[in-house]
């Protein structure tokens, strides 16, 4: 039986899906990172332990029949590695905003508009190191995390694909760097920028000690992988153009298909490509995180079931853990709003719930009025996709179907991209 392995990186832990060729799941794995996967100097280690572990938990009798493995990393989480791909200073998260510091020089880099201009980007976060010094005088390879963990698996260093790259400046519809990202990085301590291939090419593969050590086929290949939204776009297996996914996990994703592509750095949007279409959206920092600083699980639960979906709430927040959005308002220094708190547990969480639900409802607002593709349904990833109150408040915003699909792990999209290969990408 040819099997197929998807691994998700995603905020607080990874997990693994191993399917079939028919979409059907074998194994599923769940590792959570030490300290919730914030910002810390082991985090490659952290990373690495996840990775093996993952894998470690599929049974022997399962991974010796996996013929190909794709994994999804966060977006915009980056590395700078010397040329043995050891890391040199502490990777940047997806969310940290220390790209700030540079923006006069983004800004005079990137045209008007772009993807990057945004604090939180790839490629501030290369200018941040380069105005720091912080790869040294020796050479080092820019990378993100998802292309960090697959050279682990394949051992080519310094391959991304087209997903991860885009908040670099990767030009998808050239499918090169642009001359003004190769010119605006220019200088002594240009850290080498990785080749990218589309998502799902096949790169190489599995190495032979990773092989010998999990009992892989010799002929597994490691694809080419993507962020960890996008495979969860993929999961849902949403085809029609004007159908969207809300990613409820840690934060909050929305990823429209569209005709149209749409770009616009003043609001967090961006646009890449999938095959002939156009996955357009954006991410915010609110979301679960916010909810989880409140909240046990248990408590969530019990909560909501008390809450009247239909019912609006007179609470007005901007549910965030620290300063700083991305979209659908754009400003590192947007400050959380989260007063005034009742003293109901239940009224509270009801406002936190709803405010979340009109920052969506205005991401999607925001895509169509600068002509994306009308809205006509919203499927649900993450863990946010299980709470019915909460979908039936979203459905009164959002004024769409809004529905769970079959398959919702980013990790299940991982592994339909290693099944389909180069496939995937043209639908």
């Amino acid at each position: 039986m040819n099997l197929y392995l998807g691994i998700d990186f995603g905020t607080t832990g990874a997990r693994s899906t191993v399917i079939d060729s028919h979409g059907t799941i074998h194994c599923e794995t769940e590792y959570t990172f030490a300290n919730n996967g914030q910002q810390q100097p082991e985090l490659p280690s952290v990373w690495e332990n996840a990775l093996w572990d993952s894998i470690e938990q599929i049974p022997p009798a399962i991974r010796n029949q996996v013929r190909a493995i794709a994994l999804d990393g966060t977006s915009s989480t980056v590395m700078l590695c010397n040329t043995d791909g050891i890391p040199v200073c502490e990777p940047i998260l997806y969310n940290d905003a220390r790209g700030a510091a540079v923006t006069e020089r983004l800004r005079a880099i990137a045209p008007d508009n772009h993807t990057v201009l945004s604090a939180t980007s790839s490629l501030a976060k290369l200018l941040w190191w380069q105005e720091g010094g912080h790869g040294g005088t020796a050479p080092t390879v820019f990378l993100h995390q998802a292309d960090w963990l697959a050279w682990m698996l394949h051992g080519k260093l310094g391959i991304s694909d087209y997903h991860n790259a885009l908040k670099l400046g990767f030009d998808v519809d050239t499918l090169c760097y642009p001359n003004w990202l190769i010119e605006g990085i220019a200088g002594a301590a240009t850290p080498e920028l990785p080749k990218v291939v589309a998502p799902g090419t096949p790169v190489g593969e599995v190495r032979a000690q990773v092989g010998d050590r999990f009992g892989f086929p010799r002929d597994c290949l490691v694809c080419a992988g993507t962020t960890d939204s996008i495979a969860a776009f993929l999961a849902s297996g949403v085809n029609l153009p004007g159908e969207a996914v809300t990613s409820l996990g840690s934060t909050l994703a929305v990823k429209l298909l569209s005709h149209t592509r749409v770009d616009d750095s003043r609001y967090g949007i961006y646009s890449h490509k999938l095959g002939d279409l156009w996955l357009v959206g954006g991410a915010s920092n609110t979301g679960g995180a916010v909810l989880r600083h409140f909240f046990t699980d248990v408590e969530l639960e019990n909560y909501s079931t008390q809450i009247d979906p239909e019912q609006e709430s007179l609470l007005d927040y901007y549910p965030l853990l620290k300063k700083g959005d991305r979209f659908p308002i754009n400003d590192p220094n947007l400050p959380p709003r989260l007063e005034p708190r009742p003293t109901d547990s239940v009224e509270f969480l009801h406002g936190l719930l709803e405010s979340i639900a009109r920052i969506e409802a205005r991401g999607y607002q925001l895509l169509q009025e600068l002509g994306a593709t009308a809205l006509t349904k919203v499927y649900t990833a993450g863990g946010g996709a299980k709470n019915s109150v909460w979908s039936a408040m979203r459905k009164r915003y959002l004024k769409v179907p809004v529905v769970t699909p079959i398959h919702t792990a980013a990790a299940y999209g991982s592994a339909l991209l290693a099944k389909h290969g180069t496939q995937i990408e043209r639908g």
